[in-house]
């Protein structure tokens, strides 16, 4: 096998694969309506079930396109004319509420900050006062590494008998997670984040019955009609749409390496590699947002440094020319950038980029500062 150049990706998604993800994609041609395409697409569908539920009550419906396509096909297609509420405690709740707006969907804002957890009193409230269908949230908001408690909200949505919907991109395959248990009716994620496989492939982890009652509901999107394609797929074993056909082969090795390592496994490999992180920002003088407490442990957003020679994109590109590439804030009102620690890295890893980012702070006089 040649060896590939190895970037560590601190980006939160796409994240850094294995080779052998990486060299699953080298196939022969083959036309996605061919059978045995179509069974590795199923077993593909089965396997990422099981990760979250059991497959009896359950289906996961496959979509090509990013994690945003799978909440747009839930948003667009589970939500009738009741009142979808959505939390909104960052970038990607901001954006479950775009896309409300755009399809001109009944839905209730409810705002809270992205570094604290959620007010379940406040919450209760507002379901109490009005008449909600659906609820959704953000599992993991990687605007600041906050991870909700899907628990608690899944027992309020069972209380009222609310539809729940959980954006999962960012946790399923690491954090641990019950569908049932939590009552979720509609999970959203994808293949290239905490699964470690490549960006292409999105998909929605439904329950049958709700799914199923969409039959007759008359649809707002087209490609991304979920009750449509899940009737496709059951149907003839094919996505209605062509599929990224050499993305499925890497989210298929992806998904036999999550088997073989274990999904807390992998959540606590992952955990001390944050452990690490977060070890070495406090030595430096960094500090991060969201306390230990409720921290997913998988993306950590970390105050910038004061100091007059800082620069963002000088620091992206100094660690990038170290085999390191970081992202920026999504923050409005405070300077942040952010390190994720999914892929197959390792707190090793971690280790190294700390001291790149040790060796930064030097060229910026940033310890001199520090010490007056």
């Amino acid at each position: 096998m040649t060896p590939i150049r190895r970037n560590i990706l601190l980006n939160p998604g796409p994240a850094t694969t294995t080779n052998t993800v990486k060299f699953a994609q080298v196939v022969p041609d083959i036309c996605p309506r061919e059978e045995e395409f179509g069974l590795l697409m199923e077993e593909v569908s089965s396997e990422l079930t099981r990760f979250v539920t059991d497959e009896d009550g359950y289906t996961t419906v496959l979509f090509g396109g990013s994690g945003t396509a799978a909440v747009e096909s839930i948003l667009s297609s589970a939500i009738g004319d009741d009142t979808v509420l959505i939390i909104n405690n960052g970038a990607y709740g901001k954006r479950m509420c775009e896309i409300a707006e755009a399809y001109g969907l009944h839905y209730l804002e409810f705002p809270s900050p992205p570094d604290l957890p959620i007010d379940m009193i406040a919450l209760e409230s507002i379901v109490g006062s009005h008449a909600i269908s659906n609820l959704a949230v953000v599992h993991l908001e990687t605007t600041t590494g906050l991870l909700n408690d899907i628990t608690s909200i899944g027992n309020l949505c069972r209380r009222h008998n609310i539809d729940f919907i959980v954006d999962a991109m960012s946790s399923f395959g690491a954090v641990p997670i019950r569908m049932a248990d939590m009552n979720i009716s509609f999970l959203a994620a994808s293949s290239n984040k905490c699964l470690q496989g490549m960006p292409g492939v999105c998909f929605v982890v439904a329950n049958n019955e709700k799914v199923t009652a969409l039959k007759d509901r008359k649809p707002r999107n087209y490609y991304l009609n979920l009750y449509e394609q899940h009737r496709h797929f059951v149907e003839t074993r094919q996505m209605r749409f062509t599929p990224p056909v050499q993305t499925f082969y890497a989210l298929q090795q992806a998904i036999l390496e999550l088997k073989q390592e274990g999904v807390i496994e992998r959540y606590e490999r992952y955990k001390k590699s944050w452990e690490t992180i977060v070890d070495g920002i406090t030595q430096l003088g960094l500090t991060f947002i969201v306390s230990k407490e409720h921290h997913s442990k998988i993306v950590t957003s970390i105050v910038e440094p004061d100091c007059s020679g800082y620069d963002f994109q000088e620091m992206h590109d100094y660690l990038y020319d170290q085999g390191f590439t970081i992202y920026p804030g999504k923050l409005d009102n405070r300077k942040t950038f952010r390190i994720a620690n999914i892929g197959d890295v390792s707190h090793e890893d971690m280790t190294a980029f700390l001291k790149s980012l040790e060796n930064y702070l030097r060229t910026i006089d940033f310890f001199r500062k520090a010490d007056e």
